[in-house]
């Protein structure tokens, strides 16, 4: 009787445990879509992340400004440098690159907000477990919220706050850890001879590589 009380204390106190910061699995690829508070601009993208070789590719598609946009990038952050790809005309752009990689994590200074289930926690496999988060942006830039699952830290969404869109979420779906090609990850062979457009300023955060 003594063995039961002392498990059943181990494994409520197991349940009960505080969610922690974490990092998302270092290989991602997915989707994900943007918007912002001043209705100027929208993006659906694909990505693939890699977090050991700092290198993160977006092909997306949105409106900015009632515009339509396509636009294919690969940042190389350990390089510095930025390709901006047409594979249709086989064509490349390349740009310097000199903003720090940011991970997809919940920083170690960021506060709980709530743990909650997506969906209903009615029956099994109806509902998602997660755990928002609250922070600083990096440079004293603002606030932001991010959501991530409690199982594998793989992101859901994040909200944040910029001079120039106000609000804008970005949400996470179709998430699969692992990149099944990561040759995407490397400049296509007619990538490397295109010279360093020097004269073009650098996205300054991840909402300017929306609106190029």
């Amino acid at each position: 009787m003594r063995l039961l009380v002392v498990l059943t204390c181990v494994l409520t106190g197991c349940l009960a445990e505080k969610p922690h910061p974490c990092s998302s699995p270092p290989l991602l690829s997915g989707a994900l879509t943007m918007s912002t508070q001043n209705e100027k601009l929208w993006a659906y993208a694909t990505y693939l992340y890699d977090a050991l070789g700092q290198r993160t590719r977006l092909s997306e598609m949105g409106t900015y400004e009632n515009k339509t946009f396509t636009f294919d990038i690969l940042l190389l952050f350990k390089e510095g440098t930025m390709y901006e790809i047409n594979e249709h005309d086989r064509t490349c752009k390349k740009r310097p690159l000199k903003a720090d990689f940011q991970p997809l994590e919940v920083p170690k200074n960021a506060s709980l907000l709530a743990q909650v289930v997506l969906g209903s926690s009615s029956g099994p496999g109806q509902g998602l477990l997660v755990n928002s988060w609250m922070g600083d942006l990096p440079n004293n830039a603002g606030k932001f919220v991010t959501t991530v699952t409690e199982f594998g830290c793989i992101p859901v969404s994040t909200v944040y706050h910029t001079d120039q869109f106000g609000w804008a979420v970005i949400s996470f779906f179709n998430n699969i850890i692992g990149i099944s090609d990561p040759s995407l990850l490397s400049p296509p062979d007619f990538c490397p001879s295109a010279e360093m457009e020097v004269d073009i300023e650098e996205p300054a955060n991840f909402l300017s590589l929306f609106n190029n």
